[in-house]
Order: C-alpha cells, then sequence, then structure tokens
C-alpha cells in the first residue's frame, strides 16, 4: 500500500466533500486511496439557517449570516495543503479539482509542489492569462447564461460578504437553468437529487493575478487536464484555451489531455468512467 497513491478532491463551488462519494467508491473498488476536502465553510462547516428550509422566508434568508464570510483563497489552500501533508505521509499523491476548485488546486501547487505528484483538472478553471472574472467576458464564455444563479440570487453579496444562491427554489425557469448549465444530460430525478447536496452559500475570493499558475512552481508538476466535451457552465472551448495558456507557460511540461462525455456534473453522478480513467493515469 505504501506505493499507491492517494486522490486528494476539490469540490467546486457550492458544492462539498459529499458529491464525491460515488467517485470514491469507485475509486476503492479499483484499489486506490482517496480523501475528498472540504474547503472552510463548507460540508458541515456551512450554514443552513431555518429561514432555508420549507416554508422558505427569503427576506429573512437574505440577511442572515453565513459562516464562510470572509473565506479566501489562501485559506481554501491551507485547507487542502493539510490533507497532502498527511496523505503525503502514505506514499503519493494526485491532487484533482473540479470547476471552481480548480482555483484552489492551481493556489496550492504554486505554494508547495513537493507534496504533489500529478495534478488532474476536471473541466476546472486553471487560470493563466487571465484572472477568473476576466475569463467570462471573453468569446469562449459568450454562450454561458448567467441568468441561473442571478435568477436565484439571494441577498446583496456586498453587504452578505458572501454569494449566496436558492437551490431549493421551485421556480421552473431557474431549475430548467441549472438543470442546463449543469446537468442537461441526467434525468431530472438525478439533476434534484444533486442540486440538494448544494449549500446556499460560496465565498467571494476567486484569487488575483498572483493566484495565476505559476511556472517555476506549479509548472513542474506533471498534470492531467480531463475536458468535459458536453459542459455548459464551463464549455470546452474556454478548458481548451486554458489549456493552450497553461502549455505555452511551461512546454516542456504540457498537460496530458484526456476527455470524458457529458455535462458538468455526469462525472460524478455516473463515476465508472472518470475513476477508471484516474487510475489509468497513475498505473504502473
Amino acid at each position: 500500500m505504501q506505493n499507491l497513491p492517494t486522490f486528494v478532491l476539490v469540490h467546486g463551488a457550492f458544492a462539498n466533500s459529499f458529491s464525491f462519494a460515488p467517485l470514491q467508491a469507485e475509486l476503492a473498488l479499483l484499489g486506490h486511496r482517496s480523501v475528498a476536502v472540504d474547503l472552510p465553510g463548507h460540508g458541515f462547516e456551512a450554514t443552513y439557517p431555518e429561514a432555508y428550509q420549507a416554508p422558505q422566508d427569503l427576506d429573512a434568508h437574505a440577511t442572515e449570516p453565513g459562516s464562510i464570510k470572509g473565506v479566501t483563497l489562501a485559506d481554501n489552500a491551507a485547507r487542502v495543503i493539510e490533507a497532502l501533508e498527511r496523505a503525503k505521509r502514505n506514499g503519493p499523491t494526485v491532487l484533482v479539482g473540479h470547476s471552481r476548485g480548480g482555483i484552489t488546486t492551481t493556489a496550492v501547487a504554486n505554494a508547495r509542489p513537493d507534496l504533489i505528484d500529478r495534478l488532474v483538472y476536471v473541466s476546472a478553471w486553471c487560470p493563466v492569462d487571465l484572472n477568473v472574472g476576466d475569463y467570462y467576458t471573453q468569446p469562449e464564455m459568450a454562450d454561458v447564461d448567467a441568468g441561473a444563479f442571478a435568477a436565484a440570487l439571494v441577498g446583496n453579496p456586498a453587504e452578505l460578504g458572501l454569494l449566496r444562491v436558492n437551490f431549493r427554489t421551485a421556480a421552473p425557469s431557474a431549475l430548467a437553468a441549472f438543470k442546463h448549465a449543469f446537468a442537461a444530460d441526467l434525468t431530472d430525478d438525478e439533476f434534484r437529487t444533486f442540486l440538494n447536496t448544494f449549500q446556499p452559500d460560496e465565498n467571494l475570493d476567486t484569487g488575483t493575478s498572483a493566484d495565476r499558475a505559476q511556472a517555476t512552481t506549479w509548472g513542474l508538476i506533471p498534470r492531467t487536464y480531463v475536458r468535459l466535451a458536453a459542459d455548459a457552465s464551463l464549455p470546452p472551448a474556454v478548458q481548451d484555451r486554458m489549456i493552450r495558456e497553461a502549455d505555452a507557460l511551461t512546454p516542456g511540461n504540457p498537460f496530458e489531455v484526456r476527455t470524458l462525455e457529458g455535462s458538468h456534473l455526469r462525472w460524478l453522478v455516473h463515476p465508472k468512467p472518470a475513476a477508471e480513467l484516474l487510475a489509468g493515469l497513475v498505473r504502473p
């Protein structure tokens, strides 16, 4: 067991370690260790006030304090580094980031490349030339509909100090927008089940230019980018752009690129292909 890698899994926005449970089961059945990290303010550290329960009181919910207020990208990175330090005692580590978790993955790799034997981004943000917010102004993101979050946004982010979304909405237009963005190829039951694992709050810190991939640290680690071919929230065009930018930053250490069919969430709901792909990356 000493030489088997441990997969350290980093979730995306509004998600938590729970969403990785099916993937971890598949990895275990293939003989691999894994640990899913809850970033600060996520999982059992999240805030679910009574106003978020049914019947909802969205006016009250709009002003409720949230535990994730003030959490920074540095806090996220520190949480993952702590897990990597412990996992590294048992052998190699593979750091896997999904969606917004890629920002944390990059920050960790910039800070502690010695703890990581391979980086894996699964349709994840890997900012290189731009800050994450600036990518949203680029042509590759032109077809992304931000209306799903705008319609379900609760409260004023500037006043709350966090992003708050009502994922328990029953508004047909919001549900349709969420499904299109994240899970168009899932059944309605699968989609709603996953939606009910989302937590309402997310922190505001997506990093600065200092948190983009750094050639002298991040760029030394072998890396894989797993494209999700039908992702409507992080489209293949922007995934491919970040791959190109990263490869230009460190041409001697380019991304190994793989592709999985499906939407932003399908690989987590039906994880067998993803588990087999990940296992293949570390097979002797």
